[in-house]
Formats: C-alpha cells, sequence, structure tokens
C-alpha cells in the first residue's frame, strides 16, 4: 500500500513529531524531536537536529548541519544556510541547573548567511540577511545587511535581498530593481505600497 503521507521523510531519519505541514521534505540523517511544529512546504536538508518545543513556519529551508534548540521561532519563508548556529541558554555551563532559555525569533522572509551564529534571545527582522560566518549578538532590524564578527549593519536590501540606495528625501531609501521606495522606522525599514 503506497506511503499516504502529504509530507516525505528519508528513511535514515529519526522523526519524533506528527505535526508536519504538508508538502513538507526532510532529507537523510536528521532528527527531529516530539513536541516540533513544522509548517508547509518546508525544506530540512541532511544532519539537521531540531530540539522540542521549536517552531518552523511555512516555506522554510534548513539547509544541512542546522541544529534548532529549544526556544527558537521561525516565522515563514525563513532560509538558515548551511552550518548555521543557535544558542539558547545566556550563560551556558555544564550540568547548570539554572538553564537560563532564551527566546530566538526568526522574522518573515529573513536569510541566514552560511556558518553564521546567532546569540541566544536574538530577533532577525523581517527580510533582514545575515552576511556568511557572522557572529550575530544583538538584534537584527527588518531589512537590515549584516555582517561581521560582531555583525553591524552595512546598509539595507529589499525582499529579494538586493540592496537599497539612499532616495534623495531623507529617512527614504530605494529598490533600484524595482524601484519600490522604503521609510526608515524605529524597527527597520517599511515598505511604501506599490
Amino acid at each position: 500500500m503506497a506511503d499516504k503521507t502529504p509530507y516525505y521523510i528519508h528513511p535514515s531519519s529519526i522523526v519524533d513529531t506528527k505535526d508536519i505541514g504538508s508538502g513538507t521534505t526532510i532529507w537523510a540523517f536528521v532528527h527531529v524531536l516530539d513536541g516540533v511544529r513544522i509548517g508547509a512546504d518546508c525544506n530540512i536538508c541532511d544532519h539537521c537536529f531540531i530540539e522540542n518545543g521549536v517552531v518552523i513556519g511555512s516555506n522554510v529551508t534548513l539547509k544541512c548541519g542546522v541544529y534548532l534548540w529549544t526556544g527558537i521561532t521561525t516565522e515563514d519563508n525563513v532560509f538558515i544556510g548551511p552550518n548555521v548556529v543557535f544558542t539558547n541558554d545566556v550563560r551556558p555551563r555544564s550540568k547548570n541547573k539554572d538553564f537560563v532559555l532564551a527566546k530566538t525569533v526568526l522574522k518573515y522572509g529573513c536569510s541566514l548567511g552560511a556558518n553564521s551564529t546567532i546569540l541566544a534571545g536574538v530577533t532577525v527582522g523581517r527580510y533582514a540577511l545575515t552576511g556568511i560566518a557572522s557572529a550575530v549578538t544583538r538584534d537584527v532590524k527588518d531589512y537590515a545587511l549584516v555582517y561581521g564578527n560582531p555583525a553591524r549593519q552595512h546598509g539595507w536590501i529589499d525582499e529579494q535581498g538586493q540592496k537599497l540606495v539612499a532616495a534623495e528625501e531623507s529617512g527614504y531609501w530605494v529598490s533600484p530593481a524595482t524601484g519600490r521606495r522604503y521609510r526608515e522606522a524605529a524597527h527597520g525599514l517599511v515598505p511604501e505600497s506599490l
């Protein structure tokens, strides 16, 4: 009899949760603990580990070698590059009974470059992009381009990851690719309607 599940799990993977959205693919040697929620149309590549309590939105990509720990939430359309590292303990010690769990949030459409490290308790904003091997130690604003160790902001990007240019009017940015304008706000950029 044919398998009727609306998602695919490679036979080498151990997946304890049943809360998986349709169209999701879980590739080889992945371990997903019980209590994880995975949205629809996700792609979870080889050698990933997902701890209990993690929430993954829809259309999320986890490239090879990503470990998601309790306290991490990804919204929809997030890209996590190969070997991105997360922490969830503010002051880690072996067998620490006073473990302090910090919540990390990856907002809609953000992308994390390969080998980036994300400190516990950080929020990465909507459509933000971290460059490869960045050490992200503080919150990243919506549409921000950050890279380095520690990661610092080096500009703004649009929804497709194209770098924005300053508009003639102060506090505004423009996408050369689409002509769309963005206005600066406390939490990052806000796109204007087309």
